[in-house]
């Protein structure tokens, strides 16, 4: 897992001697364990260096409640995806962090810093607050007891202002990001409900100069909740 962990984001292959800064085991441990790994197809080895492995894409996809919610929501996402034109988000909460499953968008999708299989903090992005309005008051707490990254300058990092907006987003059940994870963007997003569980929530993003997320709320809300129904249709047929 050491291994594993050390590929970050933007990692394709990383050398032997990277590896060995990164994880701090021996020379001797870690040559053996990523000869067991490359046996195992967890990993791959090439001309420079070690690079993460298709077994493990394999195994990804056959996490139950992940695949659930992609296969599910995927045809919802490109309805909303053809009726705004913009980049479509599916996020589920990790922890105190979202975490991006699947994103549509064509050759004009905004420059946002999300990426599938990426973090992002709750606080600024559509999903994430989304997340954090609807999660438990002991997340919400916890989260605005610590310091809030401020991304940018539009980035709300003041715990008061913040639980102020979380409570209209659950009132409205809608919530919006102008230019706070990255500049120039935009966003909205919506909870998404399986009965009576939050199991994530879907968004469109956009650049500020042209998108209005105001004008599609109707339409995200609408999205994520065809999702929740389709979501309990699957799993409780009567």
């Amino acid at each position: 897992m050491l291994i594993l962990h050390s590929f970050r984001l933007d990692d394709s292959v990383l050398g032997f001697a990277e590896l060995r800064r990164r994880t701090g085991l021996p020379k001797g441990t870690l040559h053996r364990t990523l000869a067991d790994m490359s046996a195992a197809r967890l990993v791959d080895r090439t001309d420079l260096g070690y690079r993460l492995g298709g077994h493990l894409f394999e195994l990804g996809m056959r996490a139950s409640v992940e695949r659930s919610l992609i296969e599910v929501a995927t045809p919802f996402m490109e309805d909303l995806y053809v009726r705004t034109g913009e980049t479509v988000h599916l996020g589920l909460l990790d922890g105190s962090e979202v975490v991006y499953l699947s994103k549509i968008g064509g050759h004009r999708q905004a420059a946002a810093p999300s990426r599938i299989g990426g973090r992002m903090p709750l606080h600024c992005t559509a999903i994430g607050k989304t997340l954090l309005a609807f999660s438990d008051t002991a997340l919400r707490d916890d989260v605005l007891s610590h310091p809030l990254q401020q991304r940018t300058k539009h980035t709300i990092i003041a715990p008061g202002t913040l639980r102020a907006q979380l409570d209209r987003i659950h009132n409205d059940g809608v919530a919006y990001e102008f230019e706070e994870s990255a500049a120039g963007v935009v966003c909205v997003g919506a909870p998404i409900w399986e009965t009576e569980e939050l199991v994530g929530a879907v968004s469109v993003t956009g650049p500020s100069h042209r998108f209005r997320p105001q004008a599609h709320a109707t339409h995200v809300r609408a999205a994520a909740d065809n999702i929740g129904y389709a979501l309990t249709r699957r799993t409780r047929p009567e």
